[in-house]
């Protein structure tokens, strides 16, 4: 390995020193062999762009090892598979349906860049819940809930223990920005639902489970490290019907894509109208 290393330093900086010096010189050093594998050459000229202009000749020269490394086992591995391919098994067929499927792939992308409409309404939202929700059956009970996780010991725990208690909006104010400064972790809005077991873990284990979690709706305790407040203000239990605001994401991307199909057969049949008027398709079995 240090001789193939001492090689490519001599090697590039033999080629970098006859290329300042016979700035004339007819024949180009970038055709300098580095490797064969049977019948193929590797050149020089395949690192064009690869070496940095600042690099110095030892940094060039592990680039240089490392591509013509790469590079020969690259082409034993190729040969050797061009070797085992199967007889039954047509290569040119294989290359143009991959090339087809490639280009309709990227027109496709383009018909959807130009022509999809990304907004999803809440309408639409509501009426692709209403009727498909019965296949967001939960896996896992879920909840709405506030939740501060903070570090003993806790600067002012009166005033937090207040802030906690009042339902007054500046109040909450002050809560978050108490929050935002001195807790590790915090749920302070009522709106977004979150898996009961990502909750859980945050808390000593046996805290709260799937059996308590109705009689424990709200506690404030203490361990060696932390402070935890807790309001359970919604559950929704495994097998029952997710709410759409915890799948709404996914729902989302479940009617983009649905309109990316319809957009693309669309983008079909009006293309083949068009051609079959004009008389480029024929069709010949019925």
């Amino acid at each position: 390995m240090k001789k193939r290393y001492v090689f490519f330093v001599v090697l590039l900086i033999s080629i970098l020193g006859v290329a300042c010096q016979q700035s004339n010189k007819t024949t180009d050093d970038s055709s300098q062999l580095l490797a064969t594998v049977f019948e193929k050459k590797l050149y020089l000229s395949s690192l064009d762009g690869m070496l940095p202009r600042d690099a110095t000749a030892e940094d060039s020269a592990i680039i240089i090892n490392a591509y013509v490394d790469r590079w020969v086992k690259d082409a034993l591995l190729q040969r050797e598979a061009e070797r085992s391919i199967p007889k039954d098994l047509n290569i040119d067929n294989l290359v143009r349906d991959y090339r087809a499927s490639l280009v309709q792939h990227n027109y496709e992308e383009a018909l959807i860049s130009e022509g999809l409409n990304a907004t999803v309404s809440q309408e639409e939202l509501n009426a692709f819940y209403e009727k498909n929700k019965e296949q967001y059956q939960l896996d896992k009970p879920i909840v709405q809930c506030r939740f501060i996780k903070i570090k003993l010991p806790v600067e002012k725990p009166n005033e937090l223990r207040l802030l906690w208690n009042s339902d007054e909006p500046e109040k909450q104010e002050e809560l978050l920005s108490f929050c935002e400064k001195q807790a590790e972790m915090y749920i302070l809005g009522d709106s977004l639902w979150y898996k009961l077991e990502d909750i859980s873990k945050e808390m000593p284990a046996g805290t709260l489970t799937t059996q308590n979690i109705r009689y424990r709706k709200e506690f404030t305790q203490k361990d060696s490290d932390y402070q935890y407040f807790f309001e359970l203000l919604n559950v929704k239990n495994k097998k029952e019907i997710a709410p759409l605001a915890y799948i709404e994401k996914q729902a989302r991307k479940v009617i983009l894509h649905n309109r990316k199909i319809k957009l693309i057969e669309e983008a079909k049949i009006g293309l083949y109208e068009k051609e079959k008027r004009l008389g480029n398709v024929s069709i010949y079995f019925k």
